[in-house]
Order: structure tokens, then C-alpha cells, then sequence
């Protein structure tokens, strides 16, 4: 009985042990004929086990300035760790991860600028092997991540990483915008060049593919495959680095001189449109971003300009052939159908004068008599729009708007003549004023000089005319008209005047809109001041866009634009430097209490002819006083004798009466603008306190 219990057992074993063997067999059999086994892909699973592929990260495009310097760069960065993990430390005496918290809390806070608490509880985080710190702790730089380690720190290390890095800080900062690195490790793009050629910059990752043992190593003859990189492309701007730091440094004197909003300044070429600076304040620093306005003033922000308009309602007329220079009106204000009523900028107005003067003056009422006699809104609409107003100047930066010059009724249409109820962006007027400089040629600005691409191949970027807009003797009218602006004294751009520079110009000041759509803010501040112009007359070469927002005077933006003018005139050595001492702006210092006879005569060397007052031996007020003149403007001396006179007025302009008269509180009645004509009291009469002068002014216009 027992044999035969044995043998079924034998049997009923050897029977399980087959249904085993074929179940497995089956299992294999499944497993190797399948891609995937319960949702898992087998042959992707066992490639991950035995392939190991390496990234070939891309280098991001560098961008440099049109003289081969960098403003923008990849360079190495670190991220700051810190090991609590004790396991990590084998020999006490040398331990590799943190011991002391406390000391290096207190350490790390004041090297990374954080607070102690915030440092202690990262450092005091349980069951984790290591610990970062945050957005203070990465992006370090060599020289950061040398000084941590200097410090002797046990349990601190480094991961390095790239990082986008802008060597010159705010400078040209809304032009370039920014990059920064993305979840995944990828620097992207986020504004201005940045942003708009982030595809170009980018590049193309590579990888490295191979067979790996189980301690990683490559397997001895197997294929080694491999994808190489491509580098992002290098991009060069027209930017002129001299020019930038120019407008840098004459925008940050006047931030800290003048109070206003925002002051933006563009600078191009005349013959070609390339765009040789681009400035605006208040700035920002890419590689911190400390960014309050995400928008590019000179491009993504339109505004109402105001008076620079003119230049182009004057041209609309002379295109049109219905322009009279000579022709006269009454300026002062004008009344509409609808009882508006618009004013000249001074209230007032010059009384019956010219179209030209109208111009020079700035006279609202000029173009609203030039629209309400001679031209028509779809004249004036059409040739803006020929001009570019109203579209996309181009330039391929994000966020690039294209203003509003849409105007139906009389009263719009008279308003946008002066540039009123219409909006345009900087960079469109730098569009606009290169007709002036190309003889009525319409250029296309532009701010990409080259681009090379990692193969070698290199794309070019060239002056592109876009038409002509106006005829050569349209231009020519306009050049003599926006000269006399700058330099007659009394025309409205003269505060942009240098002697010995032949600059030509228009200036705007125009009221900021309610933000709820109706009207204007009220107030000294609450205008939009601004300035085109260019130089030299003749030939210009350099033209030059700016604005500023809620300043109460004109000083805030003609003093950094002369300094402009000047630094690019002698960089580009447009004006010969006058050799004659005479004609160098001077010094004019504190004379007060010191001998007449030496004043005059320390004057006279600076070849300044002063205006002494009275017959004494000192000097006891002066104007202007503490300050830079040209030789050109008049120095006023009193002395300490009363017995003034009235010196001789030939050749005074109104602001050189004005002065004078203020200066020695004689009450005057000035008529028209120029230079003096006629007086009503001669010169050489002794000055009394009651006295009264009246005088006329004449200024003679000419368009040759």
C-alpha cells in the first residue's frame, strides 16, 4: 500500500512540475513576442537599462553692439547646496556635511543677503539628503561661489548651470530684454531682442547615444552615435556703444537734476534709418529684473506728441501745392462750428503773422487755419499714413503698437493738425524725420545689423527705402522752417540751440489724456514734452526723437539732448572744433564784490563783451551768474554806482530784453518776436523807477 501511495505521489508531483514548466514556458514565450507586458514597454525598458544618452546642451546666441561688444551672454552660474545628510561623513575630522547650522546660517545670511531664519530652516529640514536656498541661492556668479568658499563651510557645494549675463547692467535694457532658464533647463526669452529672436538664439540640442554595462561604462565595441549641437545664432545691433552710453549718461544727469515721469531718447542714423541708440528712464537691470513697466517706451507705448506734427501738416500742404508761406492770419485762438475754441500754446497769440512764423512759434491756430482754409482730413489722414503713422514701424519687437490717427469731425481734425486726439510712438517720428534727411525718401529704421548663424552663414541687414513721400523743394521749405525754430531766438525750439551747430528742429508739448477717456489732466505737469530734430542742416546725418512725461520744464530734456548733439558731434567729428577761443562756451562764475575793472577785463580775454551798469568800482549783482554761456549770450554787471543807464539795445533779442529789464525792474511792453526794430526811451537815458519802455521786435524769415 505505501509503494503505491509513493508512486501516485511521484506522479502528481512530475505532473505540477510539467503544468510549471509550460505556464513558464508560455510567460517567456508572451513576454518575448510582445512590445509591451502590463502596460510596461519592454524593449524601451530594457534600452533605458542599457543605453545611456547624454544631452549636447546648445550654446544660446550671443547679441553684441555693431562693434563686435557683447551686451548679452551665456556664462556659468551656480546654485549653492548644502548636504545634511550625515551618512555623507566618514571621517569626523573631515566632515562633508553641514555640523553647525547655527555658524553656518549666520555665515551663508550675510554672504547671500537673507535673513538668519530663512537660512536656519533650510538647513534644518528633516529626512531630506540635501537642501537649496532659494532664488538667492542660484545664479551665482565665479566670484559669489569663490567667496562661500572661502568661507571653509563643511557640507556646502555647488551645482553649475548657465545663465544669461548682461555686462553693462540698465544699459539698452528695454531693447534687449532678458532670458532666463525655464523648469526645464532652458534659457528662454521673455523681452525685447531677447524675446522677439529667441528662435534664432536658441539653437538646436545634440546628444550622444551608447551601449552602458552595469557600472555605466560604455561596452567595448559597440556603436557610439551621436547628434551634434547647433549654436544659436549670434546677433549684431546697430547700436553704436559710444552713442548708447552718450544718452546713458545724459538721461541719468538729467534724472538727477529734474524731476519727471519718463524721459526716452532715440538716436539714428539720417542716411540709412539704423537706430545708433535707444535709451529710456526710469530703466531696469537684466540680470536682477527689477522691472516696473513690462513695455518698451519707445516702441509698445503711443502717446499724444503734440507739435512735432506739424513738420507733417506743413508737409501735407506743400505737397498738396497749397502752401503760402507769406500768407498771414490772425493768430491767437480760432473757433470751430461746434464753439471749441483753440487756443495758441501762449493764450494769446503774436497778433496777424505768417504761416512760416506760425511755424516757428509753434502756433496751433496756424495749422487749424491751414486745415480749415486749404486742406481736408483725408489729405492730412493720407499723408500721415504715407508717412507711417498709424502702422507698425517694424522693427520685430514684442508688444510694437501702432498708434491711433483716426479723426472725423472739425474739431479732431484740427487737433490732430497740431497733434492732439491722435497717438504715434517714438520710433515712428524716427521714421517720419527721415524723409527730411534723404531729401523726402521715406526709410525703413531698423536695429539688426547682421546675424551669423553657428554654419558660418552670415544674413545682412541694409538701409531699405520705402518711397518718396515729398518733393526736393517740399524738403528744402521744410529745412528753413525748422531751423529758424532752433535758432532764431524767439522761435519755440531755440532751448535746443548750439552755437556753431547747424541744427534743425520742431518741439511738442502736448496735454496727457484722462485716463477715463475724457478730456485732459489739468496742471504744469501733467504734459508730454518732446523734440525732433537732426543735423547738419545741409546734409544731415544724425537725427534725434525725445520725450518726456509730467516735467514742469523743458530744461529736463534739452539739457541731455545738446549733450547729445555735442558727444556725437565730436565722436563722428561732424563740426571742425573751433580753434578761436571765442567761440567755446565759458565759465561764468561769481563776480559779486570784485573790481569792475578786473570783471571787465577777465570778460574781455574770454572775448564777452559784459553790460556794465552804472560807474562804480564794484561789482555788486550780476546775471546769469555760476553757469556755461556761449559768447554769444550777454553777461549783465551792476555796480555799485546808481547812476544806470539804458545801454544800447541793437542787435537784443526778446529774451535778452526781457532779462535786461527784469534785471533792473523796469517795466516794459514788448511787441512782436525777432530782434529789438524800435524803442520808444533811447539808449544812454538814465533809468528812473518809473519808467516804461516799449519796443518793437521784427524777424525777418527766409526759404530760399
Amino acid at each position: 500500500m505505501k509503494k503505491e501511495n509513493k508512486v501516485k505521489i511521484s506522479n502528481l508531483l512530475l505532473i505540477l512540475a510539467l503544468f510549471l514548466f509550460l505556464v513558464i514556458t508560455l510567460r517567456v514565450s508572451y513576454i518575448a513576442l510582445s512590445k509591451e507586458v502590463d502596460d510596461i514597454n519592454i524593449q524601451e525598458l530594457a534600452s533605458k537599462r542599457t543605453t545611456k544618452t547624454t544631452i549636447l546642451k546648445a550654446n544660446r546666441g550671443t547679441i553684441f553692439d555693431n562693434s563686435s561688444n557683447v551686451l548679452a551672454q551665456d556664462v556659468s552660474s551656480y546654485t549653492l547646496i548644502a548636504y545634511l545628510d550625515s551618512t555623507r561623513t566618514t571621517d569626523p575630522d573631515n566632515p562633508n556635511h553641514v555640523v553647525d547650522k547655527e555658524n553656518t546660517a549666520l555665515v551663508l545670511s550675510a554672504l547671500l543677503g537673507m535673513e538668519y531664519e530663512t537660512v536656519i530652516s533650510y538647513l534644518n529640514k528633516e529626512n531630506v539628503y540635501q537642501t537649496e536656498f532659494g532664488v538667492k541661492g542660484r545664479g551665482l556668479t565665479e566670484l559669489e561661489k569663490d567667496t562661500i568658499l572661502a568661507a571653509n563651510l563643511p557640507g556646502i557645494d555647488f551645482i553649475e548651470t548657465t545663465k544669461r549675463y548682461y555686462p553693462y547692467g540698465q544699459f539698452l535694457s528695454y531693447l534687449i530684454g532678458y532670458a532666463k532658464m525655464d523648469e526645464e533647463g532652458n534659457i528662454i526669452g521673455e523681452m525685447g531682442i531677447e524675446k522677439s529672436y529667441n528662435e534664432e538664439l536658441t539653437g538646436t540640442n545634440g546628444k550622444t547615444v551608447y551601449q552602458k554595462d552595469l557600472q555605466g561604462y560604455k561596452i567595448a565595441g559597440t556603436k557610439e552615435l551621436t547628434e551634434e549641437k547647433v549654436d544659436g545664432d549670434n546677433i549684431y545691433l546697430t547700436i553704436d556703444n559710444n552713442i548708447q552710453f552718450f544718452l546713458e549718461e545724459a538721461i541719468t544727469k538729467s534724472s538727477s537734476k529734474y524731476e519727471f515721469e519718463e524721459l526716452d531718447i532715440i538716436v539714428a542714423n539720417a542716411k540709412t534709418g539704423e537706430v545708433l541708440g535707444y535709451a529710456s528712464t526710469p530703466s531696469f537691470d537684466p540680470n536682477i529684473r527689477d522691472i516696473e513697466n513690462y513695455l518698451d517706451p519707445n516702441s509698445s507705448i503711443a502717446f499724444e506728441p503734440g507739435s512735432t506734427m506739424k513738420i507733417y501738416t506743413y508737409m501735407a500742404a506743400l505737397e498738396a501745392g497749397v502752401y503760402k508761406g507769406n500768407d498771414t492770419y490772425k493768430s491767437g485762438s480760432f473757433t470751430a462750428k461746434d464753439k471749441t475754441v483753440i487756443s495758441d500754446w501762449n493764450k494769446v497769440g503774436w497778433g496777424v503773422i505768417t504761416y512760416d512764423q506760425g511755424f516757428i512759434y509753434s502756433s496751433n491756430t496756424a495749422v487749424v487755419n491751414l486745415m480749415d482754409k486749404y486742406l481736408d482730413s483725408d489729405t492730412l489722414k493720407t499723408y500721415l499714413k504715407r508717412l507711417g503713422f498709424g502702422s507698425k514701424v517694424g522693427l520685430n519687437l514684442p508688444n510694437e503698437v501702432s498708434g491711433k490717427i483716426d479723426f472725423k469731425y472739425e474739431t479732431e481734425v484740427f487737433n490732430a493738425a497740431f497733434g492732439q486726439g491722435i497717438t504715434t510712438t517714438p520710433i515712428q517720428h524716427i521714421k517720419a524725420l527721415t524723409t527730411i534727411s534723404n531729401d523726402g525718401e521715406l526709410l525703413k529704421p531698423y536695429i539688426i545689423k547682421k546675424i551669423e548663424k553657428s554654419n558660418g552663414e552670415v544674413i545682412e541687414y541694409e538701409r531699405t527705402s520705402l518711397g518718396r513721400v515729398a518733393s526736393s523743394k517740399t524738403i528744402e521749405y521744410m529745412k528753413n522752417l525748422m531751423w529758424h525754430t532752433v535758432n532764431d531766438p524767439d522761435g519755440a525750439g531755440h532751448a535746443y540751440y548750439i552755437e556753431g551747430y547747424d541744427i534743425i528742429g520742431k518741439t511738442g508739448t502736448a496735454q496727457i489724456a484722462s485716463t477715463n477717456g475724457e478730456g485732459y489732466l489739468t496742471g504744469d505737469k501733467e504734459v508730454i514734452r518732446s523734440i525732433a530734430l537732426m543735423f547738419p542742416k545741409d546734409d544731415p546725418e544724425i537725427i534725434i526723437y525725445g520725450a518726456v512725461k509730467r516735467s514742469t520744464t523743458v530744461s529736463s530734456l534739452s539739457e541731455p539732448v545738446k549733450e547729445i548733439i555735442q558727444n556725437i558731434a565730436k565722436y563722428y567729428n561732424i563740426y571742425n572744433e573751433p580753434e578761436d577761443e571765442a567761440t567755446s562756451n565759458k565759465e561764468i562764475k561769481n563776480y559779486i564784490n570784485e573790481e569792475t575793472k578786473s570783471v571787465k577785463e577777465e570778460l574781455q580775454s574770454m572775448n564777452i563783451t559784459p553790460i556794465i551798469l552804472g560807474s562804480g568800482d564794484v561789482i555788486t549783482d550780476q546775471y546769469p551768474i555760476n553757469t556755461t554761456i556761449s559768447n554769444s549770450e550777454k553777461v549783465f554787471l551792476i555796480t555799485n554806482q546808481t547812476d544806470y543807464v539804458l545801454p544800447d539795445l541793437t542787435g537784443y533779442s526778446r529774451s535778452d530784453l526781457e532779462t535786461l529789464f527784469t534785471f533792473l525792474n523796469i517795466s516794459y511792453t514788448i511787441k512782436g518776436n525777432g530782434y529789438l526794430k524800435s524803442q520808444s526811451i533811447k539808449s544812454g537815458t538814465k533809468i528812473t523807477p518809473d519808467m516804461h519802455i516799449e519796443v518793437a521786435l521784427e524777424s525777418e524769415i527766409k526759404n530760399e
